[in-house]
């Protein structure tokens, strides 16, 4: 039934679940493999060498799409954890990654937290 299909399109392919593609992706691999059989014994016209140009560009967008969906899948269930694959980080610049968090900035050693206390900045009341 293939031979007789025209190019995958990639919005009806989004469509199907991961069972029907990868059924689609094994009859793709099929198809080529038989022109790739009958363009070695030359028995294959011009339009099946064609063909598999055509063939190989459809697996290419199967592969998109599943790994597409697999991919937000996976991001949908990593969403609320604390440690995400390194992929699904926000990549941001290496300067930024390293930085401190806020809490981090605000952190004060000891002797200075005893300074603050026992030495606080004076308050004076100007008269006008």
């Amino acid at each position: 039934y293939l031979l007789n299909m025209g190019k995958v399109k990639a919005h009806e392919l989004r469509d199907k679940g991961k069972d029907e593609l990868l059924q689609q992706l094994d009859d793709l691999k099929n198809e080529l493999s038989q022109l790739r059989v009958s363009k070695v014994s030359g028995q294959g016209g011009p339009s099946k060498l064609a063909k598999i140009k055509v063939i190989r560009k459809s697996i290419a967008r199967v592969l998109t799409v599943y790994n597409q969906t697999q991919r937000s899948k996976l991001q949908k269930a990593y969403r609320k954890r604390n440690y995400k694959p390194l992929d699904f980080r926000v990549k941001g610049t290496h300067a930024r990654r390293l930085a401190l968090t806020t809490y981090q900035k605000n952190l004060k050693t000891a002797k200075a937290t005893k300074k603050a206390a026992y030495f606080p900045i004076r308050k004076y009341a100007v008269k006008a």
